[in-house]
C-alpha cells in the first residue's frame, strides 16, 4: 500500500508537468480529469486496512465530480466555443515545464517545513499538494485561453484537496465538499463566460480583451 501510494503521488506530479506542456485545451482537461482520479483514490490507498464506508463514498463523490462532471462541462464549453491549440501563451511550454521543475524543490522544502507527514505511506503528499497548487497558479499566470485558465483553477483546487488529505484527516469531508461545490459553480460560470466571449469576439484569447475601448 505504501509503495502504491507513492506511485499515485508521483503520477500526480507527472500530470502537473503534462498540464504545463500541453497546448490543447482538450488535452489539459483530460489530464486534470486523470489527476482527479488519482487524488480520489489516495484516501483509500493510504488508509490501509482502516477503509470505511464513508471513505469509499467520499472517493466516489470526489472522483465523479473531478473526473467526470467538471471535465464534461469544460469539454462541452470547449467544443461549443471551438477552442483549439493555444499558440501564443504568455510563457512558452518548454519554459513552463522548466519553471515547473524548478518549483519541485520549493514545494518539497515548504512541505517539510510545514511538518506534515501525511497519511501512512504518503510522506510526499504535502509537497505534491503544494506543487499542484503552484502549477495551477502558474497556468493561470502563463496562459491566455479562458478554458485553460479554468483548468489552472481546477489544478489549484486539486492541490487544496490533496493538502486537505494531509491536514484534515479527522473531518475532511465537510471541507472537501465545500471546496468542490465552489469549484463546481465556478467552472459552470466560467464555461458560460467562455462561450459568450467567443460568440461576441470570435476568440478565447483573453489578451485581446485589453484592446477593448469605451
Amino acid at each position: 500500500m505504501e509503495t502504491f501510494a507513492e506511485v499515485l503521488i508521483i503520477l500526480v506530479v507527472l500530470t502537473n508537468l503534462k498540464l504545463l506542456g500541453s497546448s490543447r485545451a482538450t488535452a489539459c482537461i483530460r489530464t486534470v480529469a486523470a489527476q482527479g482520479v488519482l487524488l480520489a483514490a489516495l484516501p483509500l490507498v493510504t488508509s490501509g486496512d482502516a477503509i470505511t464506508l464513508r471513505m469509499i463514498a467520499q472517493a466516489l463523490v470526489s472522483g465523479t465530480l473531478k473526473a467526470f462532471v467538471l471535465p464534461f462541462l469544460l469539454l462541452r464549453a470547449t467544443r461549443g466555443a471551438r477552442a483549439g491549440r493555444e499558440l501564443a501563451p504568455f510563457v512558452g511550454y518548454t519554459t513552463s515545464i522548466l519553471l515547473g521543475v524548478a518549483l519541485m524543490p520549493l514545494a518539497l522544502a515548504l512541505g517539510r517545513k510545514l511538518g506534515v507527514t501525511g497519511p501512512a505511506g504518503a510522506d510526499l503528499l504535502a509537497p505534491a499538494a503544494l506543487f499542484t497548487l503552484l502549477v495551477g497558479l502558474l497556468i493561470i499566470v502563463c496562459r491566455k485561453q479562458a478554458v485553460t485558465l479554468v483548468v489552472g483553477y481546477l489544478a489549484m483546487e486539486n492541490g487544496i484537496y490533496a493538502m486537505g488529505l494531509a491536514f484534515a484527516q479527522r473531518e475532511p469531508l465537510l471541507v472537501e465538499m465545500g471546496i468542490l461545490l465552489d469549484v463546481f459553480a465556478a467552472v459552470f460560470v466560467m464555461g458560460l463566460v467562455a462561450r459568450h466571449i467567443h460568440r461576441e469576439f470570435d476568440t478565447l484569447d483573453t489578451d485581446r480583451l485589453s484592446s477593448l475601448k469605451g
